[in-house]
């Protein structure tokens, strides 16, 4: 039986680096899969239209576009209200070309790529679909290897999984034996699953977290990569402002997805307050402690 393909999904960064390392690393990575058409489909790349249009005079950019977006992938342009409707954009359209067997394979475009530890992981970072296809899987995540002090530890840690835990305790409790990064921009995932995914309601922050909880309502089957110690962060942590912008979307995130799986329950107003009640508690202990940590 022939095996499935890997459709990669590039995002590009919203705002264009001034240096173009990292982009030429990655795209290095992404042109392999001209040299390796039968386990690869060709890449999407997703550029956001503010992007461009901010560039649009700037010759550097056009020339990187032309001659390393375009020639190593299929430049898909879209207005987007956010990152997660950038996933979207790409992986709808790449869903729509696959087949049962394929697996789709997103690949944010803002980490240093061009560091020496960014040149390891680009090396190994393949592995992260082809573990759909060799172990069975429906969802593989990739964790950044952090301390317990990095911006993004302290916001998965005090935010994102306090809410969890309190919205969705028993499915939360099943997500942290898969992952440590909920939120984590690095993944891949089945044609079946995506399929599921893309039906129900896709929500513009924090979609991996829906999509964690998506695989574990349905009993699907999950698994981590370790990716590296690469990072987004130009100063290598989060402002204070930016971590109090990502616990209070995932807070709306989480109870729009409770109500909408509850609201066909009678008396669920009433328990939707009891949580909702608690769930302000949770976000004031986290920002407190996070504003202690990155103010």
């Amino acid at each position: 039986m022939k095996p499935g393909k890997i459709h990669p999904v590039v995002i590009y960064p919203f705002r264009q680096p001034n240096d173009y390392a990292d982009l030429e690393a990655l795209y290095q990575l992404v042109g392999r899969p001209d040299a390796e058409k039968d386990t690869y489909a060709r890449p999407i790349t997703v550029m956001d239209r503010k992007t461009y249009y901010a560039m649009e005079r700037d010759k550097a950019f056009l020339d990187f576009r032309e001659k390393t977006v375009a020639r190593h992938s299929n430049i898909l342009d879209a207005w987007c209200v956010d990152t997660c409707q950038m996933w979207y954009s790409g992986l709808g359209p790449a869903f729509e070309k696959g087949g049962a067997d394929d697996v789709y394979w997103l690949i944010p475009g803002d980490f240093n790529y061009g560091t020496p530890v960014g040149h390891e992981v680009l090396g190994r970072l393949h592995d992260l679909p082809e573990i759909i296809l060799e172990l069975d899987q429906d969802l593989c995540i990739g964790e950044i290897a952090t301390d317990h002090n990095n911006s993004k530890q302290l916001i998965d840690t005090y935010a994102t999984f306090a809410l969890l835990y309190n919205w969705f305790p028993a499915e939360a409790q099943e997500i942290r034996q898969f992952t440590e990064r909920p939120r984590s921009e690095f993944f891949a995932v089945r044609h079946s699953f995506l399929a599921e995914v893309l039906r129900h309601r896709w929500y513009a922050y924090e979609q991996t977290v829906v999509m964690l909880l998506q695989a574990v309502f349905g009993k699907k089957r999950i698994s981590r990569f370790l990716v590296g110690n690469i990072s987004d962060l130009p100063e290598g942590r989060e402002s204070l402002a930016s971590a109090m912008q990502q616990v209070e979307r995932t807070e709306r995130v989480l109870k729009a997805l409770w109500r909408e799986r509850h609201q066909p329950n009678s008396g669920w107003i009433e328990e939707y307050r009891v949580l909702e009640s608690q769930s302000e508690q949770v976000r004031r202990t986290a920002l407190t402690i996070l504003g202690n940590r990155l103010g």
